[in-house]
């Protein structure tokens, strides 16, 4: 099929390529000149596992090709994708302004007489699908035909090209049951359920699946503070909770919260569509709030570690907000980095893929920028762990200690051995985890249940 791919981020770029292996003929389409420059040369602009290949291939085959003009794409196209960025905007919900641009400008560009199916592929709030089919209507030209098909995305970054080859269920909205289908057919050698719903069904699936997700995450770091004040171990009691069934064990790895470009502004979005109608999103402001909070109490959690920041240099590991990307959009690090700097600390950053972005985003001569997490670490007062790479699964930790000022290591993702670090003299923490391990007695047990006096040889 002719298919035109109107943006080139991660949902765009991986949608595109993925098609393009499959046979069909895909141009991506793109505003900005340099993105598209980059692309048509086999250079991402983006960094995603297995993408680069995916996207010489195809460039090679003539399969796939880029381009800043409509006019080359939309008009011989059966199929468009709208895979453009949907931001939070100043009040909470989704910002609308790039989908309302790439709708009038397909729109402006369909053929007379011909049928065009509109897919969109993006994260819009709930009725996108009757706004962007108004949008068309306005713009089409006399005799051109078209439909409108919600098709929400649930790639992961840092996996995109493999969900997009794997995907678990495909979910397609729309009035017309024919232009569903034929957007189905596309997906047909992926082997997926189908799911056709109407459009404003199709939307909320989304926006529910993402915030059900971000609720497991924001839950389990709010049992993990209960866990680390009592000296229970969130680990186990995650383990033990996702052995049933009706839970499971996913997205319940307690850490500092989650960030991104979708479930930070996914939640707040839902929460923001749910006022409008009306009702009383309290559980999704929970979660956002109990996600800001992690971050806060990472860096208290810190400063009382170290006698206090002011004048102190942290290393942290990891800027990206999850491993296997370079996105920093609403990257963990980012802010406990702020809030080092606040209270007066200096800063010594690496990260196997985000550097460039970082360092436009952070300009502060507090904060330096380093060749490998050993250089980061050199001369600190403590290391802090922020983003779960696997490269800093395998670091020779006695050599980091041995660079240290002092060995303290606060892990914010529960990647490493407690009691292996206590023997290699560190001082460690975790998220939710006891302290016993490196020494720091744990609450007396009096303190956590007074009214219980059982003895521990007591067989009741």
């Amino acid at each position: 099929m002719k298919i035109a791919i109107i943006g080139t981020g991660y949902v765009g770029l991986g949608t595109g390529a993925v098609f393009a292996d499959l046979g069909n003929e895909v141009i991506g389409v793109d505003i900005d000149a340099a993105k598209v420059a980059l692309l048509q040369s086999g250079t991402p602009h983006i960094f995603e596992p297995g993408l680069a290949e995916l996207l010489a291939r195809n460039l090679k085959a003539g399969r796939l090709r880029f381009t800043t003009d409509y006019a080359a794409a939309v008009p011989d196209a059966e199929l468009v994708f709208i895979c453009v960025g949907t931001p939070a905007g100043p009040h909470g919900g989704a910002d609308m302004r790039h989908v309302r641009a790439a709708a009038r400008a397909v729109g402006g560009h369909l053929t007379p007489g011909r049928r065009t199916i509109v897919v969109n592929k993006s994260t819009m709030p709930i009725g996108s699908g009757d706004l962007v089919g108004a949008l068309l209507s306005e713009e089409a030209p006399a005799g051109a035909r078209f439909a409108v098909v919600s098709n929400p995305e649930f790639l992961r970054e840092g996996s995109a090209v493999r969900d997009m080859q794997h995907p678990d269920r495909i979910v397609l909205g729309s009035t017309d049951r024919g232009a569903a289908e034929a957007v189905a057919a596309i997906y047909q050698p992926f082997d997926a359920p189908v799911l056709i719903t109407d459009l404003r069904t199709a939307e909320m699936i989304k926006y529910a699946s993402n915030a059900f997700l971000a609720t497991k995450i924001s839950f389990i770091n709010e049992v993990a503070a209960v866990c680390e004040a009592t000296g229970a171990d969130v680990r186990q009691v995650a383990a033990g909770m996702g052995l049933d069934p009706r839970i499971g064990p996913q997205f319940l790895a307690a850490g500092i919260g989650f960030g991104g470009s979708c479930f930070p502004k996914d939640v707040q979005a839902l929460e923001f569509m749910a006022e409008e109608a009306n009702c009383h999103p309290q559980l999704l402001r929970a979660v956002l709030e109990i996600n800001r909070d992690g971050r806060r109490a990472f860096v208290r959690k810190l400063d009382r570690l170290i006698g206090g920041l002011e004048g102190k240099t942290v290393a942290i590991w990891g800027l990206a907000f999850k491993p296997n990307t370079d996105d920093l959009r609403e990257a963990a690090a980012l802010e406990i980095i702020a809030d080092i700097l606040a209270r007066g600390g200096w800063v010594r950053a690496y990260d196997p893929a985000a550097m460039d972005g970082a360092r436009a985003t952070l300009a502060s001569p507090r904060v330096a920028f380093c060749a490998d997490a050993y250089e980061a670490a050199n001369g600190v007062d403590a290391v802090a762990l922020v983003t779960e790479w696997n490269e800093f699964k395998g670091l020779d930790l006695a050599r980091v200690r041995d660079g240290m000022r002092a060995p303290i290591l606060l892990d914010g993702r529960n990647l490493y051995d407690p009691r292996e670090l206590a023997q290699l003299g560190f001082t460690y923490r975790g998220v939710g985890l006891p302290t016993s391990a490196d020494g720091i007695d744990l609450p007396e047990f009096s303190q956590i249940a007074p009214a219980v006096t059982l003895a521990i040889g007591d067989d009741k």
